[in-house]
Formats: C-alpha cells, sequence, structure tokens
C-alpha cells in the first residue's frame, strides 16, 4: 500500500520530453532502476532527437547504463497501452493531453529544465546533468513510493 502522498505504482508508464535525448530517458531508466520488472517502463519524445552522450556519463556515475538509448517520438511507439503519462516538457505535455482524446491513460507533468542548453565549461555542463539526474531521482522515488538508490 502506498503511503499519504503516494500513489499505487501503475502497470505501465511513458515518461515523455521534447527529444527523447534527455529528461525521459533518464527518467525512465531510474523507474526501471528502482521498480524493477514491477512496472513497464518507457521514454518518447514529441520528435526523436540525437543521443546525448552526457547522459550516459552522469548516469554511469550512479551504476544505471543507458548506453544504447535510441531516441524515439511518441508517433512511433508500437505500445501506447500506458496507465501514466508523465511529461518534463511543455511540447511533450500539450501531445499528452491531445492524445488522450482517443487513449485511456492519466497525465502528470513535472516541468523539468533541459540540461543541454547549460553554457560553460564541461563541468558547469555535467552538473546541470547531474542536477536533473537527482532531481528525477527524488520526484520518482517520492512519486512512486519506492527506495534505494544513491541518496540525492
Amino acid at each position: 500500500m502506498a503511503a499519504a502522498g503516494q500513489r499505487a505504482l501503475p502497470g505501465a508508464v511513458l515518461f515523455a520530453c521534447t527529444l527523447n535525448a534527455i529528461r525521459s530517458p533518464m527518467a525512465a531508466a531510474i523507474l526501471r532502476h528502482l521498480a524493477g520488472r514491477r512496472v513497464y517502463v518507457a521514454s518518447a519524445g514529441v520528435r526523436a532527437g540525437p543521443p546525448d552522450p552526457m547522459l550516459s556519463e552522469v548516469m554511469r556515475e550512479i551504476g544505471i547504463h543507458t548506453d544504447g538509448h535510441t531516441p524515439h517520438a511518441i508517433a512511433d511507439l508500437h505500445d501506447t497501452s500506458f496507465d501514466l503519462v508523465v511529461t518534463l516538457s511543455p511540447e511533450a505535455h500539450h501531445q499528452a493531453l491531445e492524445l488522450t482524446r482517443t487513449m485511456a491513460f492519466d497525465v502528470e507533468y513535472w516541468p523539468t529544465l533541459d540540461p543541454s542548453y547549460v553554457e560553460g565549461t564541461r563541468d558547469q555542463q555535467l552538473d546541470a546533468y547531474r542536477a536533473l539526474r537527482d532531481l528525477l531521482f527524488r520526484r520518482i522515488k517520492q512519486r512512486f513510493g519506492l527506495e534505494g538508490g544513491p541518496n540525492v
């Protein structure tokens, strides 16, 4: 049973962002890591962007591997039987809401900044990716009542 403020773990979750290159694959990898086989997890973007090597780098730091991630679009998903779609960008949220016209799933909007827009040194850029990773870890653990992973 979920604690106060938490909801039961859905059977299938889609994380969606704009390009499926950083935010949504990061969130999906974190939920897969924490929930294991208890939930089906996928990620997609409004459009498929290029893979982002900094994603893999900051996720490997905490023992989660995303090296094989290939970005793809929501329209390219073969299975759309999700209980919950968590949107991480305004564009993805708009598209998810449009999809609820013909599909039945809950939508939650978790606005998150795209760390690829951070300018500065490589270390400053990596810090932005780490901040996103840690934010998503905390949010996922709290939302789904899961334990484990780094203390972030």
